[in-house]
């Protein structure tokens, strides 16, 4: 809490005091004035009866009021006067005698006030003002963290103990990552056992990972393991409008850091003032590029044994300046990636610990449930459970909540409200059941978790398949398997109704998208070989549309079209020819969905098996929504939201 200073604030009472005392005085001089110069020409409309009142003060000076209308034949518009004068008594009692009445008298001996008042008005009123605004500046910049005249100080925040310590035995699953971290805390702990044997601990340690898979959270267990100075600071932090300023701030980190050994320095987002000097298009000499210099000096210009050490996260090591990277300076990179099953169990059974949980949640099922997902994904998932019992007025999290969860993080909040007419609400359905039916039917491919034809997120349905465990590589027949069943929901529209719609949007991007890699970046092509075509790190600061370097000549571009054509068409000649083979079990499964709306997994499996649903299934057959009259058609330049889209699963990048 910010102290207050009783000095300062008995500084903005007395000004504010004295600028009550003064704008009623000021605000009365602000009346137009008419000094006389000459005491004759004051006598002069006393004569003419110009004058209403007359009030000699200290025997000095005069002053008092024109009456009304004075001056109404001329131009100048004076309400009050002032006249300085030497008066002895005889000229007083004489004025008295010859104006008095019908003139308003009065005489005083002009009290100190009236001299205090008029000085405090010339000098200390217009240095009270200043004064205020002056403590009331200092006070927001103060505030304000005293910004305005600190450009050249650090950022950085000292970890106080006043914050709550996070450790190792916080962070679930990571352990190799942990393993890597826990050497820097050791050698802060005893530095002299490594150096004992000859050991240089890395001066720089780099976490790079894909968004919410905890490395800010590894950084603070660092932090809390180590019990040393931990400065934190984000690389956005450094750089300002103004010239020099980030370079300076380096250099102050640095040297506060001097004064807390040990100590460890993290840099959350480095990439915002790492980024690789010279790819600028407006030159290279940049006020965040002598930011980096300046941190590449120091890092690499104190003293070995200085016992500080750099701690950095990025998840943009590829734009990353490669001075940054070199042996002295970032010399270790430890990867974060997303947790795998058992690692997401653990993350889930950390989150759910403090939680009122019913019986049947079970973290391992959840995570199976969640490939792909990262930390903050899990935490957000568990979040979005509890919220979801607290809408029910439920005491417990259940696993109705958190399946739920998991939907709305893949594909958003379902849209209840959303009516559909019969006609639509019938092609959703052969769509949806197109893609469940060719994914079923493939022997590899993952199973269908959920199919549904009520609108969530973007999509008007979609179909949810889950694999059993993670991959870090696929085969090419996988890839195919997944372009066969996205192309599923189109064949069936075409099958059915001979016609098509424009549900597919989102399934041709996926495919078109995943087509193009196989050829260009993952050489599944007898054409065109084991040749990587593309090249996909160019300058980093020109925008993704440049982002990509052609290297292949025109004859070669031309194969590659013509091989994604040929794969897209084998897979949806393939997922045709499963719907016809299975047309029979197509049926099945929409009229289940027209029914029920949403199927489960077993459900799906049930009716492909034994073409009906389980009994406890068929009791309760959802209530159907009130149809309404078929839309007009769209004209061309129209566009519809794109039912049936299928969530996609990133593909992992093949070695």
């Amino acid at each position: 809490m910010t102290k207050h200073n009783p000095f300062v604030s008995l500084l903005v009472i007395a000004a504010v005091v004295v600028a009550f005392v003064m704008i009623p005085r000021l605000s009365g001089q602000t009346s137009v004035v008419k000094e006389y110069e000459y005491y004759n020409e004051f006598i002069a409309d006393l004569d003419a009866g110009k004058i209403e009142t007359i009030h000699i003060i200290g025997n000095k000076r005069v002053e008092g009021k024109f009456q009304p209308g004075a001056f109404s034949d001329t131009k100048e518009s004076f309400s009050r006067y002032k006249v300085e004068y030497e008066f002895d008594a005889q000229t007083i009692e004489q004025l008295r005698a010859k104006y008095s009445p019908p003139v308003a008298f009065a005489v005083s001996a002009g009290a100190w006030t009236d001299h205090l008042l008029g000085w405090v008005g010339t000098f200390i009123f217009p240095i009270a003002i200043l004064l205020f605004f002056w403590i009331f500046i200092l006070r927001q910049m103060r505030n304000a963290g005293g910004q305005a005249f600190n450009f050249g100080r650090s950022q950085a925040k000292l970890l106080g103990e006043n914050l709550k310590r996070v450790t190792f035995a916080e962070v679930a699953g990571m352990e190799e990552v942990k393993e890597e971290l826990q050497e820097v805390v050791e050698f802060l702990k005893a530095p002299e056992r490594f150096r004992s044997l000859g050991a240089k601990i890395p001066r720089g340690v780099l976490l790079v990972g894909p968004p919410g898979c905890g490395k800010t959270l590894l950084a603070r267990a660092v932090a809390g393991e180590a019990d040393v100075a931990f400065f934190y600071m984000s690389g956005s932090d450094f750089v300002e409008m103004f010239v020099g300023v980030g370079a300076s701030r380096v250099r102050d980190l640095f040297r506060e850091a001097k004064q807390h050994l040990p100590a460890i320095i993290f840099i959350d987002e480095l990439d915002a003032v790492g980024r690789l000097r010279g790819a600028g298009l407006g030159g290279g000499h940049d006020e965040r590029e002598q930011t980096l210099n300046a941190l590449l000096v120091e890092m690499d210009g104190f003293d070995p044994n200085a016992d500080i050490i750099i701690l950095s996260a990025t998840n943009r090591p590829d734009i990353l300046d490669p001075a940054l990277l070199r042996p002295g300076r970032f010399d270790r990179q430890v990867v974060v990636p997303n947790p795998d099953v058992r690692e997401r169990e653990a993350i889930l059974a950390l989150y759910i610990k403090d939680k009122p949980m019913a019986e049947d949640v079970d973290a391992s099922i959840l995570a199976k449930r969640t490939p792909g997902f990262s930390g903050a994904d899990l935490e957000n998932l568990v979040n979005e459970g509890a919220l979801l019992a607290a809408r029910l007025h439920k005491k417990e999290v259940g696993m109705p909540e958190l399946d739920e969860a998991i939907e709305r993080v893949l594909a958003g909040p379902e849209r209840k409200s959303r009516v559909m007419s019969a006609d639509q609400r019938k092609v959703l359905a052969y769509h949806e059941a197109g893609h469940a039916l060719v994914g079923s039917m493939l022997p590899d491919f993952d199973k269908t978790y959920k199919v549904t034809i009520l609108p969530r997120g973007m999509a008007l349905g979609y179909t949810l398949n889950l694999p059993e465990d993670d991959r870090y590589m696929m085969f090419a027949s996988e890839l195919s398997d997944q372009l066969t069943q996205a192309l599923g929901g189109r064949a069936a529209e075409q099958l059915v109704f001979n016609d098509i719609t424009t549900g597919a949007a989102n399934d041709l991007q996926r495919v078109s998208k995943l087509a193009r890699e196989m050829v260009t970046d993952y050489g599944m092509s007898d054409e065109l070989g084991p040749i990587t075509y593309g090249h996909h790190t160019g300058p980093v600061f020109l925008g993704k549309e440049f982002a990509e370097e052609r290297n292949y000549s025109e004859e070669a571009a031309e194969k590659i079209d013509r091989e994604v054509r040929r794969i897209v068409d084998e897979a949806y000649q393939r997922a045709l020819d499963i719907l016809r083979q299975h047309r029979d079990k197509l049926e099945v499964l929409v009229e289940a969905l027209l029914e029920h709306e949403t199927l489960t997994m077993e459900q799906v499996e049930a009716l492909l098996e034994h073409g009906e649903l389980p009994q406890e299934a068929a009791e309760a057959p959802a209530e159907e929504p009130e149809a309404l009259e078929p839309e007009p058609k769209l004209q061309p330049e129209e566009t519809k939201p794109a039912p049936g889209v299928v969530p996609h699963r990133p593909l992992p990048d093949t070695p």
